[in-house]
């Protein structure tokens, strides 16, 4: 029953697709209904410790949003972008790696895009550049930061397998950062100059062109001081994890264990802020990070669960036919976490749902950890929402979807981008494992 069980699977992930955003997760649900009540299958586990370090890192972000926090940070980006205008393409996309690196969460970008669209406009940059590897970036950084979900699920597999979570940061960060770097001095030559763009032409002759010129920042009262609780906040995670880590050793049988603590210091983190920046908590649920984070904890729960069910059904059959494979061929776990992702639109998800098997089929650690940043595939179907949110911001229309669907501006550079990640892992990995 092994090829029927996996046509739900994928008609199910299909369907997600279509419907698009939070629908990916209902989706999810309907093929976990099929697979059980259809085909008697035992359902797999829900990511619930996934979703619970979602759920608070992006409490604690969206009560920073609402305090003025992330409008800071944003004035910060558009001071240095501006202040080094010639340079967009490389700085555009550590900005965005930066600010998601820090909160955990790739929807950070959407304040920084118009930005980078105006600035290169402005310098007579073709934004596809800019735009398209800083979305890139802002995905690619998930697996890289400290409290995303993706990396604490990950972090908790290989700890069993002798890696800690400082090891795991500490061949992630600086792996994809030079990668980005690196793809982003590549996409600085993709594409023609802006000057000779057709689409650009008809648009600045039909007068569709504007340029904005630098926006005025009064930053509310609480501002950095709701940043700088923030950041303590990741401190502190960082920090507390190091100390219970068996690497180190300070505290030994904690009472919190780490994703526990992790929540904690979120939830702990944002009353700070409705406390200490005087904002109104019922805003919070208005605010447009609370509305991405809480779509993503639903699509992370039926995507997960409906591939951890499939997963467990076949898992003998799926060791027999893919275990040898990658023994022989290491690199491969890239490949089906590259083209998983793709699919399951979640770094979290894809993952919960495949790096639990890997690890099972008998894949080294090193591989693991080095094929990690392939999980963030979600630009290749040109329906993510900041890479939708790149392509509406460009009003030179550089940044384009093509008539062929895959042949648009995201594409090159990020698979150049995770090509270089996956790469520099394994390097990085040999010198810290």
């Amino acid at each position: 029953m092994l090829f029927p069980e996996l046509m739900v699977v994928l008609i199910a992930i299909w369907l997600g697709a279509r419907l698009g955003g939070i629908g990916i997760g209902f989706a999810g649900g309907f093929g976990v209904l099929v697979l059980t009540l259809g085909f008697q299958i035992k359902p797999g586990a829900i990511p619930f410790d996934v979703i619970e370090i979602i759920m608070a890192v992006i409490a604690a972000i969206a009560a920073m949003q609402i305090a003025g926090g992330m409008d800071y940070l944003v004035s910060l980006a558009e001071r240095l972008l501006r202040r080094h205008p010639r340079y967009i393409t490389l700085l555009a996309p550590l900005v965005t790696y930066g600010m998601t690196l820090l909160a955990g969460t790739g929807h950070t970008a959407f304040s920084t895009l118009p930005v980078i669209a105006e600035v290169a406009k402005e310098q007579g940059v073709r934004p596809s550049r800019p735009l398209s590897i800083a979305v890139v970036a802002s995905q690619i950084a998930i697996t890289a930061s400290p409290i995303s979900a993706a990396v604490v699920f990950m972090a908790a597999l290989l700890e069993p397998k002798g890696i800690s979570y400082l090891a795991l940061l500490a061949v992630a960060i600086p792996s994809t950062m030079v990668a980005i770097f690196l793809a982003a001095l590549v996409t600085s030559f993709l594409g023609g100059e802006l000057k000779d763009d057709p689409v650009y032409q008809a648009r600045l002759a039909k007068g569709e062109i504007t340029l904005r010129g630098a926006s005025k920042f009064e930053a509310k009262p609480g501002a950095k001081r709701a940043v700088m609780l923030f950041l303590l906040g990741i401190i502190a995670v960082v920090g507390y994890a190091t100390a219970i880590s068996d690497a180190v050793g300070l505290i030994s049988n904690p009472v919190l264990p780490r994703n526990e603590a992790i929540v904690v210091f979120m939830l702990t983190v944002a009353m700070l802020i409705c406390f200490c920046c005087k904002i109104d908590c019922g805003e919070i649920l208005s605010a447009s990070t609370f509305k991405s984070g809480m779509s993503a904890c639903i699509c992370v729960m039926g995507v997960a669960w409906l591939g951890d069910t499939f997963v467990k059904a076949h898992l003998s059959e799926i060791q027999g036919a893919a275990g040898q494979l990658l023994n022989d061929y290491p690199w491969m776990l890239a490949v089906v976490l590259f083209f998983a992702s793709t699919l399951l639109y979640s770094q979290a998800a894809t993952t919960k749902a495949l790096m639990p098997a890997a690890l099972l089929l008998g894949v080294s650690p090193l591989t693991a950890v080095a094929s990690f940043a392939a999980v963030s595939a979600l630009f290749v179907l040109p329906t993510y929402p900041t890479l939708l949110a790149a392509v509406e911001m460009d009003d030179t229309g550089s940044t384009r979807i093509g008539r062929f669907v895959f042949n648009h501006s995201f594409l090159i550079p990020g698979t150049l981008a995770i090509v270089l990640s996956v790469a520099f892992g394994f390097l990085v990995g040999h010198l810290v494992l």
